[in-house]
Order: C-alpha cells, then structure tokens, then sequence
C-alpha cells in the first residue's frame, strides 16, 4: 500500500535513486619506468585531496612511490577558506554512501592499475574520518593489499563484521592528547583486531589530531618493511 506524502507538516516517504557523479582524485609518479608501489591516500573530514596529498608525499620514502590522494564525493566550501572540502558521508543514507564510497575507489584502483608503470605493491592510507575509508578499502574493494597506515579514526564495524581474512599488515596511531580518537579508543580497536588473530604495529605519540614527524617516520619505517615483504 502507498501512503500519501503529508505535504502540511512538510515529510513525506523517503525514497532513493542511484545517480552518476564524478570523483577527483590527485596522482604522482616516480621517475622512471617502473614498477612503482602504490600508496592511496583517504583525506579527514574538512580537507580535501590537496591536503592529503601533501601529507602522503612528506612521508620518509614516499618518493618512490606513486600516491594517489582520494577526494570524497561529498564536497562543500570551507566558511574560512572557501576552499572546497569533502566529506566522506554522514549518518544519512549511510549503507548506500558505504557502497558509493567503495566502489568509488574500486574504480579508481581499476583504472590506474591498467597503466603500465604500477607494481603489485599497495599500501592505504586514512586519516582521521579517511580512517574507515581506507579500512574498507582494504576488505571491500577488490584490490589486495599489503598495508595500511590509519591516523586517529577508528575501525568501523561493518569492517570488523567481515573477519578481516586476508587483512593486511597494519599500523594504527594517535597522538596522546587527541580528542576525538583517545589512545583509549586505540586500544579498543587494537584489542578487536588482535582478537582476530592480526597483531597491528602501534605507535602513540605526542601531540593531537594531526600528522607529526614522530608518525610519518613510523609510517616511512612501515612502508619500507611493505617493500621488504616484511
């Protein structure tokens, strides 16, 4: 039975349609021929695929890697800045912005891995809110990987529902005075996660909600076992 919209109190039903939008995202390679690993990159909320990139690239050793910074499909202004940010959902609709999201990047991976100079290597990497997307890029997006670096955000449970099988190696990090992603709730996760049989590296440093030198040698340290196949 089909229930009348209550146009005077301004609801109705809700009803949802599948659309086409196009995705941004920024890309660097390395000189030479290659193959070259592949590092992909998942922005916060409020930044956008500038921000990341640039966060990537000052990782020790990211130069020899090519690195993709994902923009989210969510974009607005900055009240600020007026730069344009993204976001990558909200509560809203939020299993169907799960599969947008996820098959977003799965076309992005599809296409660069078509390119003659990309190696077998590919590491993700999420920051704060980018954190769950690069977690179900691991496990849902169709393209293994052999790392994942994830700066203060936490696991999401549709992830940990999957099992992590075949997870990749994992390094998980905050800073001590963080306030949204605590070293407490770090070790939640870490707790989940090692309940699974995985045993992530960790690394609490000093500092908030934010990329710091202590992490990105952690991260460059990571990267270079990824290589090793360590």
């Amino acid at each position: 039975m089909t229930t009348t919209p209550d146009f005077k109190s301004g609801t109705g039903n809700t009803h949802t349609i599948a659309t086409t939008i196009h995705g941004r995202y920024l890309l660097t390679i390395p000189e030479g021929r290659g193959p070259h690993p592949l590092m992909v990159g998942f922005h916060g909320y409020g930044e956008n695929a500038e921000v990341n990139l640039e966060a990537l690239r000052s990782i020790p050793g990211a130069d020899s890697w090519a690195v993709c910074a994902v923009q989210a499909l969510h974009r607005f202004y900055d009240r600020k800045t007026e730069a344009v940010v993204g976001s990558w959902m909200t509560k809203q609709d939020r299993e169907l912005a799960i599969a947008d999201n996820v098959g977003y990047v799965h076309s992005i991976l599809e296409a660069i891995r078509r390119k003659p100079w990309v190696g077998e290597k590919l590491v993700y990497v999420g920051f704060s809110q980018g954190v769950a997307m690069a977690y179900r890029a691991a496990a849902l997006a169709g393209f293994p990987s052999q790392g994942l670096i994830a700066l203060g955000g936490d696991l999401p449970a549709d992830v940990l529902a999957t099992g992590l099988n075949g997870f990749p190696e994992l390094l998980m990090g905050t800073g001590s005075a963080d306030p949204w992603y605590t070293p407490a709730r770090l070790a939640e996760d870490q707790t989940r996660i090692e309940a699974l049989g995985l045993k992530p590296s960790t690394l609490i440093f000093e500092g908030g909600h934010e990329w710091t030198e202590a992490f990105r040698i952690r991260a460059g340290a990571f990267l270079t076992d990824v290589l090793r196949g360590r």
